[in-house]
């Protein structure tokens, strides 16, 4: 699949179904399908930590993008500055639930149809490579990876590290006689 990069927002139709979409703008990864094997259906990288400036933003996205009506919002409530009870979004007023026994870097959104949308948070202070990574990665299949295994995957270096030569440790000592415990190490000759 290919991510693509979005400047302003756009209105999904059925023929860019199939392509991710992530808001540069909102600096969002989001397919239209969520994959429901995966523990994350994709990510956010929120501009700061307060949740009444960053969430009306993200639901706008996500209700648009997904053509869907956000109801609720499941955070964690330490990882929040400025965190409401509710949010207005187009004349209604969507319910912020918050726990302490969540995952921290998870962001959940539910709707009136269909199965919620996990997002994995990008830390608002992460490096723009590291970030973007994390929004490409979350893009793939990422079936297989916890949120652990999608920052440390994002966070690894682009290139491979240029291979060093083989050197074999301990080096290779020349062949000598082996002592046995108990024997001495003379040849005997018969």
């Amino acid at each position: 699949m290919t991510l693509t990069l979005l400047s302003q927002p756009a209105p999904l139709s059925s023929a860019s179904s199939a392509i991710p979409r992530a808001d540069s703008a909102l600096r969002l990864s989001l397919h239209p399908v969520p994959n429901r094997r995966a523990l994350v259906d994709r990510a956010w990288w929120p501009y700061s930590r307060n949740a009444a400036a960053e969430l009306p933003g993200l639901i706008a996205a996500v209700d648009r993008l997904l053509d869907r009506v956000t109801l609720r919002i499941g955070v964690h409530g330490d990882m929040w500055q400025s965190l409401p009870r509710r949010i207005p979004a187009r004349g209604r007023q969507i319910r912020i639930s918050w726990s302490r026994h969540t995952d921290p870097r998870l962001i959940t959104l539910s709707f009136d149809t269909g199965e919620p949308v996990v997002l994995l948070i990008i830390p608002s202070g992460t490096a723009v490579g590291a970030a973007e990574a994390t929004l490409k990665l979350t893009g793939q299949d990422t079936a297989d990876l916890t949120p652990d295994d999608i920052i440390t995957l994002a966070t690894l270096p682009s290139r491979p590290a240029r291979a060093r030569p083989f050197v074999r440790w301990p080096p290779a000592a020349q062949p000598t006689e082996t002592t046995r415990p108990g024997r001495s190490s003379a040849r005997h000759r018969p």
